[in-house]
């Protein structure tokens, strides 16, 4: 797919009657545009989609409600011509400090359609990270959510902080007395309603470029100060193509999950890339509220992290071993089946026997599909999981019950996917293929380095670091270690900064370790310490809820949770699981183990 848009004329006319949006080229409707900035995308797909559904989202009262994209252009312009009578030019930082919700989706085009800058700020920042953020940024308008960030956001704000205006996007919201610049959302976009703003947007959308500023996404800040990624459009833009060029089995009749944070690179170039597509979006606004919400959508596609994967596996597994004999032999016969049937024969590009094929589609049919049921994934697609190392274990098993995840690797630099997995002839151990049109290659400590249209302009005001960062002929540092298979698979090793050197020479990879042994379901978190010491040692956060059901089973006393890590008893049986896990690992790799409770730790 070629990104260049081509015009039967350069006037575009929006207009709305009704609340409808209506789309023209000089009366001629706009068909069959190709988009090079993200500000066409919706009024492009309102063109073509017009009253089919786009965003799923859910009313105070918890029911869900139904945006069509006709909708969702209008609500769009009408922000878009807010912020212009506000005053936003071109190249304006924008702050979005919100769960995710409709109107943060709404803002984020809006923002485009004006070719200003949207910088996420994750829901759960605190002060301090906020104005950190809108300092670095420059940012003097910020769209928050609900009450948490508006606090924080005015406290900011009140405090002598960049910001100068605060949107708040929840209506219960109760604004602080002496506020005198904030406003709700509805007020502000009732306000654009002017000739002047409606000229404005008009000319911007005439003079949209693909080499355009479209999002600065800071980093966590844990190897330092938190820096600002810069995106352009034509980064997200090839990251769209590409995706195209390696996930095939997807269209418009799919529903998509937003459930990650739409702050993280990961969620909102998915989330871009579905309103490009076509693909209807369902807005998980609360995360814990995410399995009632899968129940109610059954969406057909999701990006998830690894740990999402984990709590399931853990689930199901618990429910396997709850069953009595036969029934239990029956439900580990339906996972061996799906197995081979899966990995061993249609993965490979191979026939299954007749025996396994008709064994499978029984499973499939029964086992399978109540297990995807209660999860909600029975109309289940495909899963893009990354963001952080999937257990080998827990991604077979999944394939293995046709739960088909598409396991990744990418980082905000690279406009996230570097590489992924196909949707056959994949490599469980591996983090997939290397992207078509994406270069990648081994540097020195076997460093992965990137280089392609999806790479980021560079670090927000930070000339130095972004010098640093990249190889003298343009290749990005990614700071993980790892190495290349014969087909183009990457299989990583760790994080470079992370590797450990114990005090007798040997190095440690932390992360192969935390997330072997995070594998166990009566283990929440993991810690591996080993810098410098004679040993590794481990802090591991149990969890708590499964030992307390075991303890409950073997009549185990306890009165807390740390009477319960005390128990001589818990402690051999987490020592004992602790021990299975690391019986491959070298003499230098094991660990000691330190139990962790809210008042004591026990080494």
């Amino acid at each position: 797919m070629v990104f260049t848009l081509k015009y039967f004329c350069f006037s575009i006319l929006i207009i709305t009657k009704s609340s409808r949006l209506i789309l023209s080229l000089n009366s001629q409707i706009l068909i069959a545009m190709e988009i090079h900035h993200l500000g066409e995308i919706v009024f492009k797909q309102a063109s073509k989609y017009k009253n089919r559904t786009e965003i799923k989202y859910q009313s105070e009262e918890g029911k869900w409600r139904n945006m069509s994209w006709t909708e969702l252009a209008d609500k769009v312009l009408k922000a878009a011509r807010a912020m212009a009578e506000l005053g936003i030019v071109p190249g304006d930082n924008i702050g979005i400090y919100s769960q995710n919700m409709e109107k943060y989706l709404i803002t984020d085009f809006a923002a485009f359609a004006n070719r200003a800058v949207m910088v996420p700020i994750y829901a759960t920042a605190s002060p301090s990270q906020v104005d950190y953020i809108t300092n670095d940024a420059g940012i003097k308008l910020v769209f928050v959510g609900e009450q948490f960030q508006y606090n924080n956001a005015y406290k900011v704000q009140r405090d002598a902080g960049m910001i100068e205006r605060l949107i708040v996007f929840d209506r219960k919201v109760v604004l602080h007395p002496e506020d005198k610049t904030s406003v709700y959302f509805d007020v502000f976009v009732a306000a654009g309603e002017t000739s002047e703003s409606e000229a404005m947007v008009n000319i911007r959308l005439k003079q949209l470029k693909n080499a355009d500023l479209a999002t600065i996404i800071y980093t966590s800040g844990t190897t330092g100060e938190p820096k600002g990624v810069m995106l352009t459009h034509e980064n997200y833009l090839q990251a769209f193509k590409i995706h195209e060029m390696r996930l095939t089995e997807y269209s418009d009749r799919d529903v998509s999950m937003c459930f990650l944070p739409l702050t993280h690179i990961f969620e909102k170039a998915w989330t871009y890339l579905c309103i490009e597509k076509g693909i209807a979006i369902a807005i998980n606004k609360d995360p814990s509220k995410i399995q009632e919400n899968l129940c109610q959508v059954r969406p057909t596609l999701m990006c998830s992290v690894p740990r999402f994967w984990e709590k399931v596996y853990e689930g199901v597994q618990d429910q396997i071993e709850s069953y009595p004999g036969i029934m239990k032999w029956l439900l580990k016969d339906a996972v061996k089946t799906g197995r081979k049937h899966n990995l061993e024969y249609r993965n490979k590009g191979k026939k299954a026997p007749i025996g396994n094929s008709l064994k499978f589609h029984l499973y499939q049919y029964t086992i399978f599909f109540i297990i995807k049921r209660i999860i909600g994934i029975d109309r289940g697609n495909f899963f893009p999981v990354a963001g952080a190392p999937l257990s080998d274990m827990i991604n077979e098993f999944m394939q293995s019950i046709d739960v088909h995840l598409i396991y990744g690797y990418g980082l905000s630099e690279t406009t996230a996917t570097v590489s992924c997995f196909p949707h056959i002839g994949f490599m469980i151990g591996t983090v997939g293929k290397v992207m078509p049109e994406v270069d990648v290659r081994i540097g020195e400590n076997n460093e992965i380095l990137v280089k392609g249209k999806t790479v980021m302009k560079g670090y927000y005001n930070k000339p130095d670091e972004t010098k640093a960062v990249f190889t003298d002929d343009g290749y990005f540092k990614t700071g993980d270690a790892g190495y290349l298979t014969e087909n183009n698979e990457i299989v990583l090793t760790d994080r470079i900064k992370d590797l450990y050197k114990t005090s007798n020479g040997k190095y440690i990879a932390p992360q192969m370790i935390e997330t072997r042994i995070g594998e166990d379901k009566y283990i929440d978190q993991i810690a591996v310490i080993g810098n410098e010491r004679k040993f590794v040692s481990a802090l591991i956060v149990p969890n708590f809820e499964a030992l307390r059901e075991y303890a409950d089973k073997q009549g185990i006393p306890y009165t807390s949770n740390e009477d319960l890590v005390a128990n001589p008893d818990i402690e051999s049986f987490i020592y004992e699981r602790v021990e299975m896990k690391q019986a491959d690992f070298t003499s230098y790799e094991t660990f000691m183990i330190a139990f962790r409770t809210p008042k004591r730790m026990k080494i």
